[in-house]
């Protein structure tokens, strides 16, 4: 990771520098619905943001992750989704992302969180201990990207739910 930099929780004046990352991450991500910026306003006004942490270097926000809880059909309780994880375009490949991920998973654990799952790239979570779960999936997502991380239960079996703020359109507000 970048000399200087720091991870700490996101606080009101992050907010404005929060949404600016997040609309530079995703930008040209061609897989984006380009929501992204409105899914964390939106688990923010639900006070839905069990944990969001930013990166900052150079005196500034470069980085932001964002957890939210989930609801498991089997009733499991003290789930978290991951995302949005977003860096800014000119720190990305400086270990930022995954700084912000191993931070967020360690609060997570911490706070007596059973497990975390996330819907993402194949060849990238596998690093931090995500896997696809034989028994749990996701509606409507293929399994090659949606993954868990259970920290010390089984993982459970069935559907998970992220929160209603992961289908936002935007027009809402």
């Amino acid at each position: 990771m970048i000399a200087d930099s720091v991870i700490r929780p996101e606080t009101p004046a992050d907010e404005a520098a929060i949404t600016e990352v997040t609309l530079a991450a995703f930008e040209t991500l061609e897989i984006s619905g380009h929501t992204e910026h409105h899914i964390i306003r939106e688990l923010r006004a639900a006070g839905a943001l069990s944990v969001s942490l930013v990166a900052e270097a150079d005196g500034r926000v470069v980085g932001h992750i964002a957890f939210s809880p989930v609801v498991l059909s089997d009733g499991t309780a003290d789930w978290y989704g991951l995302g949005p994880v977003s860096v800014q375009p000119a720190y990305q490949k400086r270990g930022i992302g995954g700084a912000l991920i191993r931070e967020g998973l360690a609060r997570l654990e911490a706070m007596g969180a059973g497990g975390c799952c996330l819907v993402g790239h194949p060849g990238y979570y596998g690093r931090f201990g995500f896997s696809n779960p034989a028994g749990l999936s996701m509606e409507g997502v293929p399994s090659e990207v949606f993954f868990a991380l259970s920290f010390g239960g089984g993982v459970p079996v069935g559907t998970v739910a992220f929160h209603e703020a992961f289908f936002t359109t935007g027009d809402a507000r």
